[in-house]
């Protein structure tokens, strides 16, 4: 990890790399809880939503675990330049991902509500909005694991693509609640699923601009994505 001079500590590489492996497998938990609790709206399933709500247990006690590493190898092995960066990232990486896991679970909540009702309309557009932010978070965590700047950047502009499908369902909700006001309970609530799915997004391009900070030590959280011709390491 030390701008390409190898540990002279096995342990110390292989402690580095549990982080990098953890944080991967913690990608891949939230990602399917967000396909359950997206399934569970679309099938109308209550086991899936309950599933959903349960195995948030898991995502908790990885959070802690990764947290405790981080913390340990920072008092213990002080590390310094790329090695600081990595860890300090994979502490806000974990966080984000803890989150996201978390607001699958909103949905899950929200699904056994709404499944409670008659169906309000089909579901185009939040199907859509869950695949975006999928697949923000799966090229965020491959970002990060190949310290690819291009691929992180193209996370950071993705997240635009999810706020605009946001605003669209939000403009269609409020027509129906508008015209029936027996719709509005039912609204409210896929407005509520619809920025859970935002807000996941928030955070998949949050880990996307941590990886551009481990990589070129600059914080880019408030600037707009570089386009693609614009992306080098510093």
């Amino acid at each position: 990890m030390t701008d390409g001079i190898p540990h002279t500590s096995a342990q110390y590489e292989n402690e580095l790399q549990e982080v990098k492996d953890n944080l991967i497998y913690m990608g891949v938990l939230v990602e399917k809880a967000i396909t359950k609790s997206i399934e569970a709206l679309l099938q109308r399933n209550y086991e899936l939503a309950r599933a959903v709500i349960a195995d948030d247990d898991q995502i908790d006690r990885l959070d802690v675990a990764i947290e405790d590493k981080c913390i340990r190898l920072l008092a213990l092995r002080q590390p310094a330049a790329r090695d600081l960066r990595f860890i300090t990232t994979a502490i806000k990486i974990n966080g984000h991902l803890e989150r996201i896991g978390d607001m699958a679970v909103t949905i899950g909540k929200k699904v056994l509500k709404l499944n409670e009702e008659a169906q309000l309309k089909p579901y185009i557009d939040i199907p859509r909005m869950a695949d975006i932010t999928k697949g923000m978070i799966r090229e965020s965590i491959d970002a990060f694991v190949t310290e690819d700047l291009e691929l992180a950047n193209k996370v950071r502009r993705d997240d635009e693509k999810v706020d605009n499908l946001n605003e669209q369902i939000f403009r269609e909700l409020l027509t129906f609640m508008m015209e029936d006001a027996r719709t509005i309970h039912r609204g409210l609530i896929i407005m509520q699923i619809s920025k859970s799915l935002e807000r996941i997004s928030d955070h998949a391009k949050g880990i996307a601009d941590m990886v551009v900070y481990m990589v070129t030590g600059k914080s880019v959280r408030h600037e707009e994505p570089l386009e693609e011709e614009n992306i080098t390491k510093q």
